[in-house]
């Protein structure tokens, strides 16, 4: 096992590993746990009482964050001429089909997030081996297949996130920053957490939500309970 920092040591003393803390106190914690020289993200680890390997069960949505993630999200707009301008004025930082696509081809990969319009998917379908694997191929489920592009570009630039289960059950996002006010954090973890509990699928028995813990990207895990959970 690696050895941990001397300053990863110090503030994984603040937290009592005999314990599970309110979403109140482990956002509280979290915000000191931050030791890097960078504006750390604050991530959220959900462990689901689900099997991904069944489509009914498996688990996917998007949320807006009220507070938004902190971080600039660089997108891509691949749309017909008749919506380049929409998405331009939108804030949309690349606009365009073909050209994009060669490039995605060759392997550019400077984006976070690609939208389009249903008409463009039968050319954008053949860039599913370099974009799947990235979590980046336009799905309807994620909201990033939509002739609304002006909208929806609007929306991922204030903080909307899209997530997915992965194949292990575990569901993985960031929702703010170490800099974040602590009301702030509250609200993009309860907002993230009861659209979770929402899209439990009807197959899923037994406990849904395992575990949950809140960290920052360089910092010790915070367990938070379960029932604070499902009083939200």
């Amino acid at each position: 096992m690696a050895k941990r920092g001397k300053k990863y040591q110090q503030v994984a003393e603040l937290i009592d590993r005999d314990m599970e803390y309110s979403i109140e106190e482990a956002v509280d914690l979290v915000r000191k746990t931050g030791t890097a020289s960078f504006n750390e993200s604050v991530d959220l680890d959900l462990r689901l009482g689900v099997d991904p390997r069944h489509a009914d069960q498996m688990v996917r949505g998007t949320v807006s964050l009220p507070h938004g993630t902190g971080k600039s999200v660089r997108i891509l707009a691949l749309v017909n001429e008749a919506k380049e301008e929409e998405a331009k004025e939108a804030g949309a930082d690349y606009v365009g089909l073909d050209e994009y696509i060669e490039k995605i081809e060759g392997g550019w990969a400077d984006i976070d997030i690609i939208i389009a319009t249903p008409d463009v998917m039968g050319k954008i379908g053949r860039l599913g081996r370099q974009l799947g694997p990235r979590g980046l191929m336009p799905n309807p489920k994620s909201g990033t297949v939509t002739m609304d592009i002006g909208n929806t570009v609007k929306e991922f630039k204030a903080g909307k996130i899209d997530f997915r289960v992965d194949k292990t059950g575990i569901l993985h996002t960031s929702i703010g920053k170490v800099d974040f006010e602590a009301e702030a954090l509250r609200d993009n973890v309860k907002s993230f957490l009861q659209t979770v509990l929402k899209l439990r699928p009807a197959s899923a028995k037994g406990i849904y939500i395992r575990s949950a813990f809140l960290s920052t990207t360089m910092g010790p895990s915070i367990p938070i309970s379960r029932s604070s959970i499902t009083s939200i």
